[in-house]
């Protein structure tokens, strides 16, 4: 896993969107969600949800895996800075 793994909309806007030379809004209405949300995802405000993983597979060429995997990476590493693991006992 990543150290700092960037927010999936952070690569979702730059690899994707930007290197294609596509708008938030194009983006939006082929892919069949509302302006606002994509915005908002690319900004960091939420994450991908299966539903958008698949759009974003269909319209990009790659895998619902692909975004998934971005999301839980980003996920994981954000609880990891939150929680103390070192206050949950090993049960085996």
């Amino acid at each position: 896993m990543m150290k700092n793994p960037p927010h999936p909309g952070e690569i979702l806007n730059e690899l994707f969107i930007k290197e294609n030379g596509l708008s938030i809004s194009k983006t939006a209405m082929n892919i069949g969600i509302s302006r606002q949300s994509l915005s908002e995802l690319v900004n960091g405000k939420n994450g991908i949800t299966a539903q958008t993983a698949l759009r974003l597979s269909k319209a990009f060429n790659t895998s619902p895996k692909y975004w998934m995997n971005l999301q839980s990476d980003y996920d994981l590493r954000k609880a990891e800075k939150t929680l103390n693991l070192e206050e949950i006992p090993a049960l085996i």
